[in-house]
Parts: C-alpha cells; structure tokens; sequence
C-alpha cells in the first residue's frame, strides 16, 4: 500500500505535528459520526502493535489491518491551499474530499481537548 502525498500536503501535515512526536494513522471512523463514516487521519503517540505501515514519500503512515479493505493500493493525498482539509483519492477516483487531521496524541488531548473527526 503507498499513499503519495503532495507538497502541499506534506507541509500542511508537518504544521499538525506542531514540532511535537507523532504517527500518522489513516481510520475509516465510525465512532460518533451518526453517519455511514469517514475517512480521517489520526496523529497517535505509537502506532498500535498490529498497524500495518503504509508507505509515502515523507513519513510512514500506519493503518489498522481490519481498515485496509476500506482503501486502495495506490492513494494521492492533496489539499487546496484556502481548504482546510485534504483529498484522498486514487485510481479509482475520489475515496474522500474532506479527509480530516485530528491529533489523538496524550500531549494534544491535554492542550486542545478532544475533537470529533465528524464535525464539519
């Protein structure tokens, strides 16, 4: 699985990590939507014991192996520079327009609180 992530994008994601430690992890959440679910990128202090790596062209992403089927092999990660959220898309087309980054990390859930990756 490779996940090719734009410039933009790749900026945009460095700004999340707020020059703190952190993973990437890409989830098909369910939990709180009161929707069919979304696409969302989490920022995780550790990837969990059995994530599967997703390879990119910045950092290793990570996603749970019950979750890949809910992805393609190969994915396009983008963002517009006036949109707050990315595309993540493929071959196949788009999988999400409004892919959201929320930081699960125990440093940001001091800081900021919890924020559900359904808000719109």
């Amino acid at each position: 699985m490779h996940i090719q992530i734009t410039d933009l994008a790749a900026a945009r994601l460095t700004e999340n990590l707020n020059d703190q430690p952190g993973y990437f992890k890409v989830i098909y959440d369910m939990e709180g939507c009161g929707c069919n679910g979304i696409i969302a990128i989490l920022i995780v202090d550790e990837p969990e014991a059995l994530d599967v790596q997703i390879e990119t062209n910045l950092v290793p992403f990570y996603v749970d192996p019950k979750q890949q089927l809910n992805l393609e092999q190969h994915m396009k990660l983008d963002t517009e520079l006036n949109y707050p959220s990315f595309k993540l898309s493929s071959d196949s087309g788009v999988l999400s327009s409004n892919v959201r980054v929320r930081d699960a990390r125990a440093v940001a859930a001091v800081s900021s609180g919890n924020s559900v990756s359904c808000e719109l």
